[in-house]
């Protein structure tokens, strides 16, 4: 940073620190006892769309690791593309494995940053409901390194519950290094893992 770039008023980008994903386990505990709401084992990561034989391996790279868990039942990643171009990318966990569930988000992230392609990544999201089954996604915001709760509505078409939200960045505001810029907490309509 400059001189010139002070003056100007622009900052230096923030760097993406994965290790951010570890608070998630606690932050859940804390999201569970404080609003209700509990993990569904689902999450996933989401990136702008890549083709190419680096990616190819990269994502078979993915695909072995996480198939390696002998234990976990069924398929535990699938690979989608959303109507905007992107590509997410669902991880499966049991409910109560979120450690789990965030060291295979982590191992996701990390080989694809790794392998080149950090500049694609956009979130990681973990999925949550409460009581009445309404959805709540607690959303890791790659390029910025913080987080972000994100309710939609259940039944309505791309409406958020705004209170929600904010009752939840309230109970987490320890946990987690919260996303000051309201404008930055942008939806995740359809995402995988919601």
């Amino acid at each position: 940073m400059g001189l010139l770039d002070t003056i100007l008023g622009r900052s230096k980008p923030v760097c993406p620190d994965l290790d951010q994903l570890f608070a998630l386990p606690s932050a859940a505990l804390t999201l569970q006892a404080g609003a209700g709401f509990a993990p569904t084992g689902l999450g996933s990561v989401c990136f702008a769309g890549v083709e190419g034989g680096g990616f190819a391996r990269i994502r078979q790279d993915v695909q072995d690791l996480l198939d390696a868990d002998s234990e976990r039942a069924g398929s535990p990643v699938e690979f989608t593309t959303d109507s905007y171009g992107y590509t997410w990318l669902l991880v499966r966990q049991a409910p109560d494995d979120t450690a789990g569930l965030v060291n295979d988000l982590h191992a996701v992230n990390t080989l694809l940053q790794d392998g080149g392609f950090g500049p694609q990544l956009l979130c990681s999201l973990l999925g949550f409901r409460d009581g009445e089954q309404r959805p709540l996604a607690l959303v890791y915001l790659y390029k910025r390194g913080t987080f972000y709760p994100f309710a939609p509505l259940p039944g309505s078409t791309e409406k958020r519950d705004n209170q929600r939200e904010l009752q939840v960045r309230a109970v987490l505001g320890e946990d987690l290094r919260m996303e000051q810029d309201l404008a930055r907490w942008f939806p995740v309509w359809g995402a995988p893992g919601l």
